[in-house]
């Protein structure tokens, strides 16, 4: 490798929006996630659908699906 041009590789805190947090390695001292495996719907086996923008609504509007 050649020398001084890689970022400093140091220990980073990950958090989630459910709460969860871990530490790992990164370039980056902090990384905050949206969904980790601790709530997403493949690893928990609940099934949720966030849907702020109405799009479902529109697209059974749009197919008459009601």
């Amino acid at each position: 490798m050649k020398k001084d041009i890689h970022p400093e590789f140091k220990t980073c805190e990950i958090s989630c929006a459910c709460g969860a947090s871990w530490s790992s390695k990164s370039n980056v001292q902090t990384l905050k996630l949206d969904v980790c495996s601790s709530c997403h719907p493949f690893f928990t086996g609940e099934r949720n659908v966030v849907d702020a923008t109405g799009r479902i609504d529109k697209f059974k509007q749009k197919y008459n699906m009601k």
